[in-house]
């Protein structure tokens, strides 16, 4: 299928920024908005420890790295993770189309209430996202507590 085709390619920049984050001692999740045309518009990775800015996630990085479009009719954001309540919002705000997430095992968002209003949703259960996400919070629980709030 060309469509899952091009969905696993775009995952493969957003694995890159969250191995960036990684790289930089942050948290790997990463993330790209792509527009319509299949151009990539932004992409960035969670920077909330980079920062100390709490509202960093990798979603709103590649959106802010996107700048201001006209719209945002047939866009879609990929990230490494199930988006969080926050960025779920974003992703409504905005009038997002489409959420690639590379996985949901290690953190189920609110990718269903997208769903739930017309979000299109691609789950890829991609093997090298739950890894990275696995490993990092088994050596930084706290870490991980403090960033999905508990």
């Amino acid at each position: 299928m060309a469509e899952e085709t091009a969905a696993r390619a775009w995952l493969a920049t957003a694995v890159a920024e969250a191995r960036a984050g990684l790289a930089e001692g942050g948290i790997p999740i990463g993330a790209a908005l792509y527009g319509a045309d299949g151009t990539v518009l932004g992409r960035g990775h969670n920077r909330r420890v980079q920062d100390d800015d709490p509202s960093m996630h990798a979603e709103t990085a590649a959106f802010r790295a996107a700048g201001r479009q006209r719209t945002y009719r047939g866009t879609t954001m990929v990230t490494t993770l199930s988006p969080c309540w926050y960025c779920s919002g974003l992703v409504r705000q905005f009038g997002i189309a489409r959420v690639v997430i590379g996985e949901a095992e290690t953190f189920h968002g609110g990718h269903d209430w997208l769903a739930e209003h017309g979000v299109e949703i691609v789950l890829l259960d991609d093997p090298e996202c739950v890894a990275l996400m696995r490993d990092f919070i088994e050596r930084n629980p706290a870490l991980w507590n403090e960033d999905i709030g508990e």
